[in-house]
């Protein structure tokens, strides 16, 4: 049974379909088809995910670091959803386009796939975040490390994204640039981030972002108390 980030599991009714058109189908098919399922797990994290919902070897990590300082109170904590427009959804635009009956070496298989991935490219983002001090948690896709010390990673709601799955939508994507590169860090830790966001749109070779985080800090995922 896979889990969300949220701790829920996928209804095994459509994880075996997704699993039986994986058998059935071929590459350019596949993906169209995983970008869809991509939505059913990639529920945002509502504050702070259960550990539950943290892979096994991250939750390990996360529960033999120490707890982490208190937040600086000019650090709003937001979650994944706030990053996303009131009512958008990521499908409408597909909902009527049969995607479960696109055929590998067809070239609409192709047309949808790269339709697909213009408009989450294009995501709608939140205008209220430009300029805010948020804290936000999320999994670690680095992009610029030289000699273990890292300046700029992306942060993404749920594990494999970006690296073992397709790109979320560019508003499930922070591009966070650290003001003093960090160490000991690597791909798909869990960390809480705390930072300056602003909306800016970036293509990088592991996905294009919908936001920037000029960060103060980075730390281990803890679940904090309420």
């Amino acid at each position: 049974m896979r889990r969300r980030a949220d701790g829920s599991t996928v209804p095994s009714s459509l994880e075996s379909t997704v699993s039986g058109r994986a058998v059935a189908i071929g590459s350019a098919a596949l993906l169209v088809v995983g970008v869809i399922a991509l939505g059913v797990w990639m529920a945002p994290w509502r504050g702070h995910p259960p550990v539950g919902g943290i892979p096994a070897a991250s939750a390990a990590s996360a529960a033999s670091a120490a707890s982490p300082s208190p937040a600086p109170t000019s650090f709003r904590t937001i979650r994944w959803d706030d990053l996303m427009p009131t009512g958008w959804d990521p499908y409408q635009r597909f909902q009527d386009r049969k995607i479960d009956r696109v055929e590998d070496s067809n070239a609409q298989a192709e047309a949808l796939l790269n339709e697909m991935r213009m408009a989450w490219d294009d995501a709608p983002t939140v205008a209220a975040l430009d300029g805010a001090a948020v804290r936000i948690p999320g999994y670690l896709v680095p992009l610029d490390e030289e000699h273990g010390r890292l300046r700029e990673f992306l942060l993404v709601p749920y594990f494999g994204a970006c690296i073992h799955t397709p790109p979320p939508p560019a508003n499930q994507i922070v591009h966070v640039r650290m003001k003093t590169p960090v160490t000991g860090w690597k791909a798909m830790d869990t960390v809480w981030v705390d930072g300056s966001m602003r909306l800016a749109r970036q293509a990088s070779y592991m996905g294009t972002s919908g936001y920037d985080l000029a960060a103060d800090r980075v730390e281990r995922y803890v679940v904090e108390r309420r």
